[in-house]
């Protein structure tokens, strides 16, 4: 049986911004629960392409993602490819709404691979992917804000 989470947040930083983290693993671990990554090819800091492998460390917990497809500034598609689900798809997509910023939808299919375990996966699945979503929206806005020295970027003065 499969099971799906889906997860949104806005971002004030446009799509390009969000976009650049998402396909830079290294980046995750200062907007994420993640504590630690790899790459197989190239450095973290890189942007990674379709074929990519990256392993991320959370506490003892490892996981190994392989990015499948990627959409400059629309989506970023990867699939799990060990640990406690026969499959699992994770889509991202990313959307400039009319007011601006982004939109980001963070979604997965999985099958859990000990049965009657997927309401449970999926339950602490939509807090934790939850919580990416949004750490996602807010480093892509610092980001920005850093790229564009906008005054919320500046330290304050005494």
């Amino acid at each position: 049986m499969t099971f799906t989470y889906s997860v949104t947040a806005h971002s004030q930083a446009n799509p390009d911004a969000v976009y650049s983290a998402l396909v830079r693993a290294g980046t995750w671990p200062l907007w994420s629960p993640i504590d630690a990554v790899e790459v197989t090819a190239g450095s973290p800091d890189d942007a990674q392409r379709p074929g990519d492998t990256r392993v991320f460390r959370t506490g003892r917990a490892v996981s190994h993602e392989r990015i499948l497809e990627l959409a400059k500034d629309r989506r970023f598609v990867y699939e799990n490819t060990d640990g406690p689900f026969r499959f699992y798809r994770g889509v991202v997509e990313l959307a400039p709404p009319y007011e601006g910023g982004t939109n980001i939808v963070w979604s997965a299919e999985f099958a859990p691979k000990l049965p009657l375990t997927g309401p449970l996966w999926r339950s602490y699945l939509t807090r934790y992917m939850q919580r990416m979503v949004q750490g996602l929206a807010r480093y892509a806005e610092d980001a920005a804000n850093q790229a564009s020295g906008s005054p919320r970027s500046r330290p304050p003065t005494a």
